[in-house]
């Protein structure tokens, strides 16, 4: 296994997480002003607390879209916050720091 393994399954896990928060925020917008079916709101938060946080935050500011709901304003940035956190004490125990 690489040196670096956890770190690159990381940041990949984060980076594919983080652009399919993005293409769901882009794509339940457009669903909103066609007054299709939309994402259930349950699964952004979902998507934010797994690693797709920093893409949900990009989708919201660049689409504008549930940046009025203040559930979403503070909610996916704290996941995201959360979500970071975790991984930086897991990546941490992972190359012995705190050992």
């Amino acid at each position: 296994m690489p040196e670096h393994f956890w770190l690159l399954f990381f940041l990949a896990l984060d980076l594919l997480l983080s652009a399919v928060g993005f293409f769901l925020c882009l794509s339940d917008k457009r669903r909103a002003k066609k007054g299709r079916w939309r994402v259930p709101e349950k699964s952004f938060f979902l998507l934010a607390l797994f690693g797709g946080g920093i893409g949900i935050l990009l989708g919201m500011h660049l689409v504008r879209h549930k940046t009025r709901h203040m559930s979403f304003v503070f909610g996916i940035p704290a996941l995201t916050v959360l979500n970071l956190t975790i991984q930086v004490l897991l990546l941490c125990f992972c190359y012995g720091i705190f050992c």
